[in-house]
């Protein structure tokens, strides 16, 4: 994606997430990886009012060149992007969200002493859920912006990649999802998955459905290439 395309798009997708209720006030940040750097929403900045020469642009080792001042989360990003870029699910764009029912789902999760800080957040509930998504982990509690929470984004990318299991998306415990696809049209529709999904999650919480079974899911991952 060329530069100016990016920069409409990440405005028309941020948009279309305030709009719907994904993101609200100056939560959330969208970023894209061009051929020279970065592109990704300023700091405090309101994803439903993004113009597209005020985002920030920096170069390849997260140096900012111009637009406003960009948003801490690029040190995140930036993980993200180097630990993906050789697995079968590299980013291009990368969201970050606080959407509500995903960040529901996580605080159920941590109310339960015996969890796992890098158990998933969600089972394998619907056939789409598998297709579009996949696995997320559900990382350990970092205030916003710790590098070690970037550091353990990674390594949970990495560690879910060698066991033949890519993933693209992750959930930050208290916080939201980090969802990355080729760009951030797909990447937000992974987001709308992964929030649908959780929504079913949360309404079923009084008698939760069980998974779909190891042979249905190896029928999607040989019908559509599905990785779980």
């Amino acid at each position: 994606m060329d530069e100016p395309s990016a920069r409409a798009e990440i405005c028309r997708v941020g948009a279309s997430l305030f709009q719907r209720g994904y993101v609200h006030a100056s939560a959330g940040n969208i970023s894209v990886r061009l051929a020279d750097g970065y592109l990704i929403t300023p700091t405090d900045a309101s994803l439903g009012q993004l113009q597209p020469e005020r985002l920030a642009k920096l170069d390849l080792q997260g140096q900012q060149l111009s637009g406003d001042r960009a948003s801490k989360t690029i040190v995140l990003h930036r993980r993200i992007y180097e630990a993906s870029a050789n697995t079968p699910t590299p980013a291009g764009s990368v969201i970050h969200t606080h959407s509500r029912q995903l960040v529901a789902c996580s605080l159920r999760a941590t109310a339960v002493p015996e969890v796992v800080p890098a158990a998933e957040l969600l089972p394998a509930l619907t056939p789409y859920f598998v297709m579009k998504v996949g696995r997320v982990p559900h990382i350990a509690y970092h205030r916003p912006g710790s590098p070690d929470a970037a550091q353990a984004v990674a390594e949970a990318i990495a560690e879910y990649a060698a066991a033949g299991r890519p993933i693209r998306a992750v959930m930050l415990a208290r916080l939201g999802p980090n969802v990355w696809h080729d760009s951030p049209a797909a990447a937000m529709a992974v987001l709308e998955e992964l929030e649908e999904t959780a929504l079913l999650w949360n309404q079923c919480r009084q008698q939760p459905p069980a998974p779909l079974s190891d042979a249905q899911i190896d029928e999607l991952r040989q019908s559509f290439g599905a990785h779980w």
